[in-house]
């Protein structure tokens, strides 16, 4: 029988034939080098390989290797602190090795070989366990306890556990089935494209507070849902998904650099270690995982990151823990996605992208939720998704953004024109929208303020108007304007630069609590309702627009997180001054 040998190839696309037994989505290693890639169509004995690495100066009649087995990651301790790149090879090890760039057909363990781990177990002998049951603990850092859980498929009884320290390819456990005994270590592989199974799915009803205003206050995201942030070049799409994934309260982060620039990620690099956790004060890396393709990496290799980020996400998620997933961007993608198809002279669809371009990125997205995990325990995680999305000129008519528009709950649309105007974050406030107001009004009663949700529909209110106002200011001049219109002209004023403006570099401005958000659209809206009052007992608007308080509540966003009974202060000089008006 002939072995398997390459026919054709086109870019990061290779054709083979004499390959019977090959199964879609099998891992292959190509040429003589034996750069990794994976099975995309079989027809017959021929096989289409999608490469993850340059495929220059392979050709022809080269051999192919097939592994038999889908491209799988490596699960368990060491992946916290860590950058991986698509294929989850270890970018720090292979500079370590060898230098500045990625060689070809270079591969590394995933997950250090020779570090031992502390492992306290919480099951015992002969005790009955179950898939995804809890088998013992490790304290990966100080932040995060990782938990070693029963493999997907294995159910039994344990007649063996170990205490002590080991490396990830030693037992620690021994688990007797029907047929056999299952010996766990403490990692365990995982097909990326398969989705992690869980007991049933929940409602999300938690906020991921992200300490940006814009987005906590007027269009909040839940744990377990999903955000999309589209706008044109310049916008600030990745200055907010690193805010994000810097102060997100979930516990943690996995960050899928997906074709974005190479100094954009080493900013990201750069900062992330220095940073300090704002709820623990510990450093960010000890619960950030990073997957790292940038847009001078093999194009194929990007298609499979975001799966490679799902996974590693779903994995933490299913330990009981909240995640956040930042895929930055979407649309680098579905352009590698595009690329990959053109090459396989598929029917393109829409703008060249192939026709099943919504329903994998509907398949990517509802790998997102709150879910209770597998294990006889009741344990609840839950995985958000929060994905950029870059079309060209910033049209948010394009595919990947109207299909993503489809699955997406919250929509947070950059404009160009407050970018311009040096308006950062620059979220559209007219365009965006959240669906999860609903369900989180609870949790805003119950641990932010009774009346939170009055105040955001008061301003939001405002800021239409404003909208309105200043078309009719426009037509007919401002003096037109009756002193109500002219103040709310003001407040919405306020509103846009004392609220919404937010200095991603400012030490105290950069993070806003929810608590402190509330305190500072209150004491807004306190001076509003202060100055319609004074106006109906016929004070002048000019003399109410020129108070000193005015310039306390612009620099309300400075005041310290543990400072907040400043506020009271300033709603007392409020009162104050408007009457001394």
């Amino acid at each position: 029988m002939n072995s398997p040998t390459i026919i054709r190839v086109s870019g990061p696309l290779v054709v083979a034939k004499n390959c019977l037994g090959a199964k879609m989505y099998d891992v292959v290693k190509v040429g003589k080098l034996g750069v990794i890639g994976e099975i995309i169509e079989i027809k017959e004995d021929i096989i289409f390989i999608q490469v993850y690495e340059e495929t220059s100066g392979i050709g022809p009649n080269e051999p192919v290797q097939l592994t038999h087995r889908p491209l799988s990651i490596e699960l368990g301790p060491g992946l916290l602190g860590k950058i991986f790149d698509g294929i989850q090879r270890p970018l720090d090890k292979i500079y370590e090795e060898e230098g500045d760039f990625v060689v070809r057909g270079v591969w590394f363990s995933p997950l250090d070989r020779e570090k031992k781990w502390e492992f306290k177990p919480l099951k015992r002998e002969k005790e009955e366990v179950e898939e995804g049951d809890v088998l013992g603990e490790i304290q990966e850092t100080s932040l995060i306890s990782h938990k070693i859980l029963v493999p997907v498929g294995v159910k039994g009884k344990i007649t063996e556990i170990k205490e002590g320290s080991f490396n990830i390819e030693e037992t620690i456990c021994k688990i007797k089935r029907e047929k056999d005994e299952f010996n766990v270590k403490l990692y365990q592989l995982w097909p990326v494209r398969k989705r992690r199974p869980f007991k049933r799915r929940l409602m999300p009803k938690e906020f991921l507070s992200t300490g940006q205003r814009v987005l906590d206050t007027f269009f909040p995201v839940a744990k377990g849902g999903t955000a999309c942030v589209p706008g044109p070049f310049g916008a600030g799409k990745t200055v907010i998904q690193h805010q994000l994934a810097k102060w997100s309260n979930a516990q943690i982060i996995v960050y899928v650099a997906c074709g974005e620039r190479g100094n954009e990620t080493a900013d990201l690099l750069i900062s992330f270690p220095k940073l300090k956790d704002p709820y623990t004060q510990r450093p960010l890396m000890e619960r950030t995982v990073i997957i790292a393709n940038t847009s001078n990496m093999p194009v194929a290799a990007r298609e499979a990151s975001i799966y490679t980020g799902a996974t590693v996400a779903e994995y933490f998620r299913d330990m009981g823990y909240s995640v956040a997933l930042m895929a930055d961007s979407t649309s680098r993608w579905a352009e590698a996605l595009r690329e990959i198809s053109g090459r396989m002279e598929e029917m393109p669809g829409e703008e060249g992208y192939p026709a099943y371009l919504p329903a994998r990125l509907a398949e990517f997205y509802e790998r997102a939720g709150r879910v209770v995990c597998l294990g006889k325990e009741e344990k609840e995680g839950t995985l958000s998704i929060i994905g950029a999305v870059s079309p060209p000129g910033g049209d948010l008519s394009d595919p990947v953004v109207q299909a993503t528009l489809k699955v997406v709950k919250v929509f947070w649309g950059l404009d160009d024109r407050l970018a311009n105007a040096r308006h950062f974050p620059a979220i559209n406030w007219l365009t965006s929208y959240s669906l999860y107001h609903q369900v989180l009004e609870e949790f805003k009663r119950e641990d932010i303020a009774e009346d939170f949700d009055l105040l955001r529909i008061e301003a939001m209110k405002l800021l239409e108007e404003e909208d309105e106002l200043k078309e009719i200011a426009r037509l007919v001049g401002e003096e037109a304007l009756s002193s109500e219109d002219k103040l709310k002209l003001e407040i919405a004023r306020s509103i846009r630069e004392d609220f919404l403006h937010q200095n991603a570099f400012h030490f105290e401005d950069t993070f806003t609590s929810l608590k402190k958000q509330y305190f500072m659209l209150k004491v807004i809206l306190y001076f509003y309702h202060s100055c319609q009052k004074a106006l109906r007992d016929g004070k002048e608007l000019v003399g109410l627009l020129k108070l000193p308080v005015r310039m306390e509540i612009s620099r309300s966003k400075f005041i310290p997180e543990d400072k907040r009974d400043k506020f009271k202060d300033i709603e007392k000089k409020v009162i104050e001054e408007v009457e001394n008006v």
